[in-house]
Formats: structure tokens, sequence, C-alpha cells
């Protein structure tokens, strides 16, 4: 791995061999994940980091709309970090966070604008939860998707969501679409 780096404290040093469990530190421009794993050759298969369904959901406005490109890159890079969930509903244009505590909209807000330059509201949203949806049957699947499409999204990884007003909501949905399943987690 070219640029390679090992450091502590403020010193930085480049190194030209790592070891199992050594910290390193790499310079990534969005190719590298959290869960990525590097070794010599070897095939290893890992389930992957999940993702929980997120507690709490605000739709994020932005203040100056040539912004968007700005907001765009700085929440799909937040999101890669872990530092919350955006999801985009398929009937609107809106950007959904989903976060476990409200301390991680504070962190998103304050990133977005002291590092992205963009300055956004973030306004509270009728969604009590969030499950992937998956279903092995494509013609359940379309009918689901036409039933429930006010409430579907997706997710910045690309997956299908359900946006759950309520969890009566949900209930009766997994009982109407007892061949759907609505994961709580999604793996990375």
């Amino acid at each position: 791995i070219a640029d390679a780096l090992t450091f502590l404290a403020g010193e930085r040093e480049h190194l030209e061999e790592a070891w199992a469990g050594d910290i390193i530190g790499l310079h990534n421009h969005g190719t590298i994940q959290i869960g990525d794993t590097f070794t010599e050759g070897e095939n290893l298969h890992f389930l992957g980091i999940p993702h929980f369904a997120p507690e709490m959901f605000r739709r994020v406005r932005l203040k100056d709309p040539l912004k968007s490109k700005q907001l765009q890159k700085g929440l799909k890079e937040l999101s890669e970090e872990g530092a919350t969930q955006v999801f985009m509903p398929y009937n609107s244009n809106d950007l959904i966070l989903g976060a476990v505590g409200v301390l991680q909209f504070d962190v998103v807000a304050f990133r977005l604008k002291e590092e992205y330059k963009v300055d956004c509201v973030y306004e509270p949203v009728s969604i009590n939860t969030v499950r992937w949806v998956e279903c092995s049957d494509e013609k359940k699947l379309a009918e689901f998707k036409k039933k429930a499409h006010d409430q579907l999204s997706e997710d910045g990884g690309g997956y299908l969501t359900y946006l759950a007003p309520s969890r009566v909501n949900l209930q009766l949905m997994q009982e109407r679409y007892p061949d759907v399943k609505f994961r709580e987690t999604r793996e990375h």
C-alpha cells in the first residue's frame, strides 16, 4: 500500500511494512470504507459491520440551495464514517438523517458547517423507525413497493428501506406482507 503512515501524537512516519494488529493511516478519497480488509492475496470473507436501525430522524434543509453539491458530498462522507445514516425517500427530494442519539445530529451539523461550509436546518420528521427490506419473490416485492411507495427510501448504500411512521404501522405491514423481510440491521 503506497503512502501508508504510522502516527503517534503529532509525529507521522512513512512505513514500508505492516503486520496484523498494526494501526496505520491511509490517505482515502472515498475508495476505502469501514470494514474493508487488506491481505497479501488470501481470500477472506467477513459478515461485515452491521448498520443498526436508527431511533431518531431529522429532515435536512439547505439554507443556501447553491450548496447542494457540498451537502451531498458531506453527507455521503459522514455516513461512510458512521457519523449518521442517510435516507432518500422515493416520494420526495428530501434527505433524512437517522441516528441512535441526538448528539450525532449535533456532530453532523457542526462538521457540515465547518468542513463543508454547508449551513442547514434540521427539522423533525414523522418517522418512528426504519427497516431494511428484502424479498426473494420479485412479484411480491413489486406489490409491496407499489402499496408502500410513500414510506420507501434508499439508504446511503443504495439498499431499500421502509420508513415506518409508527410501530403499529410497521407491525401491520409485516402482517400484510409475510414474505417481505423487515430487517433491523444491515450488514456492510
